[in-house]
């Protein structure tokens, strides 16, 4: 069992953690959860050992093996298969040991061992990790240095899974994946042997690989049952729980202190006062709720739609070096109103595809043809380079506005969502979910009428994701979507392209029906040292399933639709609520508090019918 037992962790004077204690049995798979920069890293520091704490403890069994997904990329001409077999040092150990080893009853021990811990095995076990992680056969026998910093860090996360540790912790395992790995990667978590703890704001893998929510908020930890939306729902009821004692109190406060302020005075009333004056001393305060909103996320609305098709693209061919193609074939078709998620493991044409949309590219073969004034903006998470370091969102957003008065300028910078002394912070000090919001301020600012997101969601938090999920189903344009997020593919595409062997095709299907197809294609061939076997081609079984859902996406977009509804609502709900629990507003402020409490009835009335809008386009999807 790893036990936290009343920690305290200072950084630079900082409280990140003050009393925070939790219990996690062996074997639980545990999903750690909280806002950006609240110290779930720090933790992951504390239980390694890599940084002590202020008060408490830390307690595991002392046997246990703790792997931890390395913050750097291995490197070196070592084989991709032999740095993931280096990973489990005690089989490297023994196997080293085996070639010396002369005591008869030695070498029996060793070979023994070898056979529990599966070493025979284990080359077959490496090249299928590698495998689900994007590698290929060939991949794998190349050097680990002639890769890229994003696949090496692939390799690091392969070791770790590989070795097995007793306690695993997983620190935003997706950053370097694909939608693709990171279906396989959650569909292998599911069945993760030991204890495990992941820090991650994808909702769907903490939805479907962990059994346990553990959340970090107000420098404590508190421990949940279920996955992600449980918690959710859980954490909502225990706020309003807590709101509701806390307006209990203060109204009994505030009758106590009336007596002690009427009687004090009053001999025949003086005991009475001072036993009540004693009792408002002895009452602990219940934590206030804190406003911690997520400042919303705003894409500028084009100034008029276009006549569609604002792109259209006849027999192109693309690619960076001339006769040599990468992607082929392509006659697509963009409309305004479109919402295209691009399907394909890396390498495969994904980047080269937006870039061509986006302009950035040239086609060999074909015409592309755009609308007379179309604008598109491309937001991808590389062009963090492209960022001036010294500069200030403020800075980024004058050089747009050249011209304009420095209030217009900030309220520009506000509307990005950032505040005064954020809009004046150097970019490099900035987080990188800060940055995140600026490259998407910038990509989106002259209001374009399709907006291309590669990866947006890196380094945004789960609350962060949902305003841009918001933002995106709010924006009137074309949306093109590259993430490995399917929680946000799900609430905001209606139309998939899969990107593979060169060519570009619509997807029949919806993305379970992806989801299937990867982990089938991931196992379809035996790993290496073994004899290849074809499982059968999912292929027919896809269309028959697809063609059952021809009519679901107009029962998706509603779902989608009333699920933001509900949220502005709920937001807005929240807000009155916290109004009227004013007592003083019904006394100074009549009419104000029977116009809130009126306007509180309609929106409990609409979300209400949203709900029901809701639970009826579910009940047809799932009919469907």
């Amino acid at each position: 069992m790893l036990v936290i037992n009343d920690l305290t962790v200072r950084i630079a004077g900082r409280a990140l953690l003050e009393g925070a204690s939790a219990r996690i049995t062996p074997g639980a798979r545990v999903g750690l959860v909280g806002r950006n920069g609240t110290g779930k890293s720090t933790l992951f520091n504390v239980i390694t050992g890599q940084l002590g704490a202020e008060t408490g403890s830390i307690e595991f069994p002392p046997r246990w093996r703790i792997g931890r997904l390395a913050q750097e990329a291995p490197d070196g001409p070592e084989s991709l298969v032999e740095v993931v077999l280096k990973a489990h040092t005690e089989r490297s150990e023994l196997l080293v040991e085996a070639e010396t080893a002369k005591d008869p009853h030695r070498i029996a021990e060793i070979q023994t061992r070898l056979v529990d811990i599966g070493a025979h095995a284990a080359p077959a076990k490496a090249a299928s990790i590698l495998s689900g992680l994007g590698f290929s056969t060939a991949d794998q026998a190349r050097p680990c240095s002639e890769f890229s910093g994003g696949w090496r860090m692939r390799v690091a996360l392969a070791a770790t899974l590989f070795s097995e540790p007793d306690l695993l912790l997983l620190d935003e395992p997706t950053n370097y994946l694909d939608l693709e790995g990171t279906l396989w990667l959650q569909d292998h978590l599911k069945t993760y042997p030991s204890t495990m703890i992941i820090i991650s704001h994808d909702r769907d893998l903490l939805d479907n690989a962990v059994s346990q929510i553990l959340s970090l908020e107000n420098h404590t930890l508190t421990l949940y049952r279920g996955g992600y939306s449980d918690f959710e729902r859980l954490r909502r009821e225990r706020m309003m729980l807590d709101q509701k004692m806390v307006k209990k109190q203060d109204a009994q406060r505030q009758h106590l202190q009336a007596f002690v302020d009427r009687f004090r005075a009053k001999a025949s009333k003086a005991r009475q006062a001072q036993s009540r004056i004693k009792m408002l001393q002895k009452m602990e305060p219940i934590a206030a709720l804190t406003n911690d909103e997520v400042r919303p996320i705003t894409i500028p609305a084009p100034e008029k739609l276009l006549s569609p098709p604002i792109i259209a693209t006849d027999d192109v061919a693309v690619g960076y070096e001339p006769g040599r193609s990468i992607l082929s074939g392509l006659s697509l078709r963009i409309d305004n109103d479109d919402r295209i998620a691009l399907l394909g493991s890396n390498g495969n044409g994904k980047s080269t595809l937006v870039k061509l949309l986006a302009g950035k590219l040239e086609p060999q073969h074909g015409s592309v043809t755009r609308a007379a004034t179309l604008k598109v903006g491309y937001f991808a998470q590389h062009q963090v380079d492209e960022l001036d370091m010294a500069g200030s969102p403020y800075d980024h957003v004058k050089r747009l506005m050249p011209d304009m008065p420095e209030a217009k300028v900030r309220g520009r910078v506000g509307n990005i969502g950032f505040s005064q002394q954020a809009g004046n912070t150097k970019v490099e000090k900035l987080s990188g979910g800060e940055k995140a919001r600026l490259l998407l301020g910038l990509a989106t600012f002259h209001a374009p009428h399709l907006i291309i997101l590669d990866e947006p969601t890196n380094h945004l938090d789960i609350d962060s994701r949902a305003a841009l999920i918001e933002a995106i189903n709010d924006f009137p344009g074309a949306v093109i979507l590259v993430s490995h997020d399917r929680y946000l593919l799900e609430a905001c595409v209606d139309r998939l392209w899969l990107v593979q062997g060169g060519h570009v095709k619509p997807f029949d299907g919806d993305l379970n029906d992806y989801t299937r197809l990867v982990l089938s294609s991931d196992n379809r061939h035996t790993t290496v040292g073994s004899k290849s076997t074809t499982r059968p081609d999912p292929v027919q079984t896809r269309r028959a399933a697809a063609e059952k859902r021809v009519d679901t996406a107009p029962l998706r977009k509603r779902i989608s639709q009333a699920e933001v509804i509900i949220a502005q609502l709920q937001r807005q709900l929240q807000k009155l609520d916290t109004t009227l629990s004013n007592g003083e507003l019904f006394v100074k402020e009549p009419a104000r508090a029977a116009d809130l409490s009126k306007t509180r009835a309609n929106v409990v009335a609409a979300i209400a019918k949203a709900e029901e809008e809701w639970i009826a386009a579910s009940a047809a999807l799932e009919t469907a």
